[in-house]
């Protein structure tokens, strides 16, 4: 694939836009910091995902979602392992390890992502795309490098790095749902988290700031966490976990620039890191996959338009090129295309 044309594809589009905001967000929750605490912080800006996604699918008067049970269970894990599971894991780890060495380890969740998304959930992919990933990787602790780590307990890495396989596992889990609409699933994964976090910051003797900084960090949390998790999901959708995670990956280091343009100092380590990201993102964007595969017979919902992957009837004609929404099956076909490792291309290798 060309790098212009795979920067036109959607997937990738989403993926790199989910992690800009993300990665902006960090040099404005770090000025929140001053004022409201981190679980503080992290409670509001889920609630404020999942209050703005709510308010926006209202106001679109957006569709009912209903869930088929499989969904359903695939969604209801995801939730478990990312919403509740992993904050508490990580809170109990950030109680016996300096912040710094916590930013370190928390690049741990991209690799058990990749490593789920690989050997358990059977994602293709080939050296290429495992070199981009190494270099993806390598970039990012050296971004986090804290110079030293240090630890009250051995148990706080083991907890925060439970935390990251844990989130590892929610990536994964919500790529099985991620046809559905992505604004729902940001939306209700919002709540959950949020009221977890603030939950547990209550309990932990923690009060409730001005109400001009919840307002600024609920805002913050509705691009940063919300907007973003919804694009997140896109990229789930057309390109898998793994290389999904691999271009969210580049959100640390859209983070670092923007704190150099707000007068940071340019440092060696930055630059390295931005150097081993670019060129593993390269890979990815560069990236050829293409061989002869058969798709199996397969029935879901989702919007579409009819391509090759989307061809049936209609009690009512339905124009070329537009979207629109309704249960529909797959015939069994096989043939030969450039194509990634999306809901429709779930073939072994």
């Amino acid at each position: 694939m060309s790098f212009l044309r795979a920067l036109r594809h959607p997937g990738i589009q989403a993926a790199l836009l989910s992690a800009l905001l993300f990665g902006a967000s960090t040099p404005l929750a770090k000025a929140l910091l001053a004022s409201v605490s981190p679980w503080m912080l992290a409670g509001l800006l889920y609630l404020g995902s999942g209050l703005g996604l709510t308010l926006y699918r209202w106001l679109r008067r957006a569709e009912r979602v209903r869930l088929s049970r499989r969904d359903a269970f695939w969604f209801g894990a995801s939730v478990l392992a990312g919403g509740i599971l992993a904050p508490v894991l990580f809170m109990i780890g950030l109680q016996g390890a300096a912040a710094s060495t916590a930013s370190l380890l928390l690049n741990a969740e991209t690799v058990f992502t990749t490593l789920l998304a690989w050997w358990v959930f059977k994602e293709s992919f080939d050296r290429r795309i495992a070199w981009g990933m190494v270099a993806i990787v390598l970039g990012m602790v050296l971004l986090s490098w804290p110079g030293q780590m240090h630890f009250d307990h051995l148990w706080s890495a083991a907890a925060i790095i439970g935390a990251c396989f844990s989130w590892g596992v929610d990536n994964n889990l919500t790529r099985k749902v991620s046809l559905t609409d992505t604004s729902w699933i940001a939306a209700n994964k919002g709540w959950v988290a949020g009221s977890v976090n603030l939950g547990l910051a209550l309990l932990l003797g923690d009060h409730l700031p001005a109400l001009p900084d919840v307002a600024a960090a609920m805002l913050l949390g509705f691009f940063a966490y919300g907007v973003s998790l919804a694009l997140f999901v896109v990229g789930l959708r057309h390109l898998g976990s793994a290389r999904t995670g691999a271009y969210f990956s580049s959100a640390p280091f859209v983070g670092a620039v923007l704190s150099v343009m707000l007068g940071a100092p340019v440092t060696p380590l930055l630059l390295i890191a931005g150097a081993l990201m670019g060129w593993g993102i390269w890979m990815h964007l560069t990236e050829s996959h293409a061989h002869e595969h058969t798709h199996t017979r397969m029935e879901h919902d989702h919007v579409h338009v009819h391509d090759a992957h989307h061809q049936h009837t209609h009690p009512h004609p339905v124009a070329p090129g537009v979207r629109h929404r309704h249960p529909h099956e797959h015939e069994p076909v096989t043939h030969d295309h450039t194509h990634a490792p999306d809901m429709h291309h779930l073939h072994e290798h």
